[in-house]
């Protein structure tokens, strides 16, 4: 069985939003994520004022940080959650986005990012568990620290949020619940990323089948295939400053090659930096077409390779215009596209 869920990028009016998490739990979508950062609309609240509206989907960070946020505040926030929808919140955590840190002109070149993570979470799944901690660590020191916030899940899940790799891929499999990989589009990738994770389990002792392996994906689906390329083209572009060498590498890119890109985005010109991103580079950093398209590339280069979640960024005109100013027509609004998903993606794999 392989799941699929819907990533928010809560940019739209907050009925809005909450409008496209009801419709996602309506059509039976596992969850429905968004990014906790300081560029949209605030991914917590926005999840709170959903949760007694909704009944089964699940909801939570993909990603929060460990950095800017810290770690028994982020589990506090969890298990509130946890208890406004009974029981449905989990979060995938990362060290952060890179780009974001800079703006907040964090250094975190060799801070030891990777071993902050695994502090973090080391924290968070204490004070879920417990909901008290003494903790003597690197990057975070508590005597004493309690908290009447309390999951109802016995178990809320935390996975690891990753691109990169391989260390961050092995350490998901090794310590968490389950590893999400964003802007990953090409066989290659995936089969580095699943073969790390279980490695990583496998050296824990434990089963990498068991884990939640998801493909965190730029998506934009519709009738009109170019228009819905053109959409991801445009998304794409943004998410090129963020990708690491080694992962733009595993699709057959090179790297250098896109470094005007990310120059031009450091310029401000946004304009050109769309110019610069083809509809080539588009097409290999995106799931984007007809459903039938986005079936073929799920199930060529993603699926096989031991993906088990399939994690829907949804990109419509709204969101273009909103990054871009760039107006688009022919491409469904995020809830033709999540019914698109229901109707013509899922039934190819469940």
């Amino acid at each position: 069985m392989t799941r699929f869920s819907y990533v928010q990028v809560p940019a739209y009016p907050v009925s809005d939003c909450i409008d496209m998490i009801k419709l996602a739990d309506d059509l039976g979508f596992y969850a429905c994520y968004s990014v906790d950062e300081t560029y949209h609309k605030d991914m917590w609240l926005l999840f709170a004022a959903a949760a007694d509206k909704t009944k089964n989907i699940r909801l939570g960070p993909n990603v929060t940080h460990v950095i800017l946020r810290e770690p028994t505040l982020i589990a506090q926030q969890l298990a509130t959650l946890d208890e406004l929808t009974g029981g449905r919140a989990e979060a995938v955590v990362s060290f952060g986005n890179l780009v974001m840190l800079a703006q907040y002109h964090v250094a975190w070149q060799g801070s030891k990012p990777l071993s902050r993570l695994r502090e973090g979470l080391e924290v968070m799944r204490t004070f879920l568990d417990e909901g008290t901690i003494t903790y003597e660590g690197e990057f975070f020191n508590y005597t004493g620290m309690f908290t009447a916030a309390r999951p109802v899940q016995e178990h809320l899940p935390l996975k690891v949020g990753a691109m990169g790799g391989p260390k961050s891929f092995e350490f998901a499999g090794e310590v968490s619940d389950g590893m999400h990989h964003a802007c990953g589009y090409s066989r290659e990738n995936y089969e580095y990323v699943v073969k790390h994770v279980k490695a990583g389990a496998a050296k824990a002792g434990r089963n990498g089948d068991d884990l939640d392996i998801g493909a965190w994906l730029i998506w934009s689906c519709g009738p009109d295939s170019k228009a819905a390329k053109e959409a991801a083209r445009i998304m794409a572009a943004f998410y090129i400053p963020a990708m690491p060498q080694s992962q733009v590498e595993r699709h057959g890119i090179d790297y250098e090659s896109l470094k005007p890109i990310t120059e031009a985005f450091g310029a401000g010109d946004v304009a050109k930096a769309l110019e610069l991103t083809t509809p080539e580079l588009g097409d290999q950093l995106s799931v984007a077409g007809t459903p039938d398209e986005c079936v073929e590339k799920l199930k060529n280069n993603i699926i096989p390779t031991g993906v088990n979640h399939i994690i829907c960024s949804v990109t419509d005109p709204y969101l273009v215009k909103h990054f871009s100013g760039a107006e688009l027509s022919n491409v469904p609004d995020v809830q033709g596209q999540l019914r698109l998903i229901h109707d013509e993606v899922i039934p190819a794999f469940n």
